[in-house]
């Protein structure tokens, strides 16, 4: 095996690798934008440029009037307007990297349809439905082997659960964690070839080739098997399979790109909202008596974590017509950064922004994002976080920080979270 395959099928060091891409300069993201509104509710140019870090444009960045909102009104008024503030040119920047349908990368009608298609399976009353067998994995494969070390690294579990539990969920089969690992890790690589430093340009989309062609393969093998046995199961390919679109079932290439084009998020983002719902628990003082005492506290919990350190900080979109915003015209075919990271702290919106309470009353934050493109996989995040966070406080008697280790720190100019979790247990 050569070393750029192998290199494209290591979880972990894919995992690391799309880390280290999105971390970004030693800048403080939330003190940047404060400082920011202090001097103005937009930015007129490239905001993002200063972190270092791709955006969904790919090699577009910085290619067109570029400009930045910060406030909580402003940001929501662009994400929910997918008509304005479209998403296709993805398909020329990160969505590249997936050569094929990406819904990410759609607007308009043919996104209402194909997620009108996609949607039923992530939906509370389907992500219910397999809430025990959740719960069952988590406690049986993953942490109950872990309890008589009295100690492990948290981040090793919240890499591996949700690709066993997603791949469950779109139709992959389970018998074999070797074949799951090796698409989630083609999956980053995909997402690792949106790469902007010229040194580390050519090694990272020869490596996101390999990924896309070896997930087409494997995919299209569990398509073509799927489909022979009749195209059952109420997972995201058996839905595929069946459904219809534009009037027509969709055939084999349609299925594979779709599920290829969901699989990048089916983990990653999960693995780090895990990482930084689990640091906040262990390091705010008093939460996790409260917490394991009153585990009705663990939607909050999430919701908060959520708002207050988003995984994705920025979302861009590009103007269909001409806006303006403050008096500041944004002319048609600019990209539009919505610093997410910022809205969800606006002092006009969360009282106390800065300060991390789980008792604040809910308000929508944009965490998940917001609108049309909203994250269709939340529900499922929630679930396996939540389940995770139980089994967790029940098998793991008097949980708390490694003090051996260095404590956990929530990094990432863009797809924040935390590198490590150590602990310990009685």
């Amino acid at each position: 095996m050569s070393t750029n395959t192998a290199s494209a099928l290591d979880l972990k060091n894919n995992y690391s690798a799309v880390s280290e891409t999105y971390r970004g300069t030693d800048l403080d993201i939330h003190a940047v934008c404060r400082e920011q509104l202090l001097k103005s509710p937009i930015y007129e140019g490239d905001f993002i440029a200063q972190f270092g870090v791709p955006t969904n444009a790919g090699i577009q960045q910085g290619t067109r009037p570029t400009f930045a909102l910060f406030k909580y009104q402003d940001v929501m008024a662009v994400l929910r307007d997918g008509n304005t503030y479209t998403n296709g040119f993805i398909a020329e920047g990160l969505g590249a990297f997936f050569d094929g349908l990406v819904i990410l990368a759609m607007d308009g009608e043919p996104h209402r349809k194909v997620r009108a298609l996609l949607q039923p399976a992530f939906m509370p009353e389907s992500v219910n439905k397999w809430r025990g067998q959740i719960d069952e994995v988590i406690r049986e494969e993953f942490l109950k082997p872990l309890v008589p070390q009295k100690k492990a690294d948290l981040m090793e579990f919240g890499l591996e659960l949700p690709i066993r539990i997603m791949y469950a969920l779109m139709g992959f089969p389970t018998d074999d964690p070797s074949k799951y690992k090796q698409y989630a890790a083609w999956a980053l690589a995909m997402v690792g070839g949106n790469q902007i430093d010229p040194a580390k340009m050519e090694e990272a989309r020869k490596r996101a080739g390999i990924a896309v062609k070896g997930l087409y393969d494997a995919i299209q093998e569990v398509v073509v098997r799927r489909r022979a046995e009749g195209s059952q199961g109420d997972d995201v390919i058996g839905r595929l399979l069946r459904a219809e679109y534009e009037g027509r079932t969709l055939d084999d290439h349609e299925v594979i790109t779709f599920t290829r084009s969901l699989l990048p998020a089916a983990g990653e983002t999960t693995t780090r909202m895990f990482s930084s719902v689990m640091a906040l628990l262990l390091t705010t003082p008093g939460l996790l008596e409260r917490v394991k005492a009153d585990r009705s506290l663990i939607p909050k919990l999430m919701d908060e974590t959520a708002r207050y350190e988003p995984v994705a900080t920025f979302k861009v979109r590009e103007t269909a017509k001409d806006v303006e915003f403050h008096g500041v015209k944004i002319p048609k075919g600019s990209f539009v950064q919505c610093m997410v990271v910022s809205a969800n702290r606006d002092p006009d919106v969360f009282e106390n922004p800065d300060v991390f309470d789980i008792d604040r009353k809910l308000k929508p934050s944009f965490g998940f994002g917001f609108g049309p493109h909203m994250c269709i996989g939340q529900f499922i995040a929630k679930v396996e976080i939540s389940c995770s966070i139980n089994a967790i406080l029940d098998l793991f008697p008097n949980i708390r920080l490694d003090p051996s280790k260095p404590a956990p720190v929530i990094a990432g100019a863009q797809l924040r979270g935390v590198s490590s979790l150590p602990v310990i247990w009685d």
